[in-house]
């Protein structure tokens, strides 16, 4: 049986083992920790109210949008968070502001509609899409937010 001391010893030892990992990658990202840019020229505010309006809540859970709690698409909450759209497009604000806008000229045959959402329409989707509001950006964490219990 061990002692008070070495018990302690065994615990901080265990405690180390299973950080060092942690702190090993603590220089690497993964997809969903990493903060995006702002989307330049959108109007988040307005944004959020273009998501209701163009009834993408129909299809998506949507953070702050009365309503939006489709289940057909993706949860668009912490998209922003994402290294990819749709499983294989890169997750830059340009190319959600052209995701938005024609998605079926990124990937042909997506369930996503077009919806004919103009340019400026697009822009301020994808801006709020990338905002606190969104659950879209916020300080990175050093372990993935699944770890944490976030969804």
């Amino acid at each position: 049986m061990l002692g008070r001391e070495e018990r302690m010893r065994v615990r901080a030892c265990l405690a180390a083992a299973l950080l060092a990992p942690v702190v090993a990658l603590a220089g690497c990202r993964e997809g969903g920790v990493t903060p995006r840019p702002a989307v330049s020229g959108g109007d988040a505010e307005r944004g959020r109210r273009m998501v209701a309006a163009y009834g993408c809540g129909g299809c998506h859970a949507v953070p702050d949008v009365p309503g939006a709690v489709g289940r057909v698409g993706p949860s668009l909450h912490a998209l922003a968070a994402r290294s990819y759209l749709a499983g294989t497009i890169r997750n830059d604000p340009e190319t959600l502001v052209r995701w938005i806008q024609d998605p079926q000229a990124l990937r042909p045959g997506t369930a996503m509609p077009d919806l004919n959402v103009g340019p400026r329409d697009a822009r301020d989707i994808a801006a709020f899409l990338y905002t606190d509001h969104a659950g879209g950006l916020g300080p990175p964490h050093l372990l993935p937010k699944r770890w944490l219990g976030a969804h």
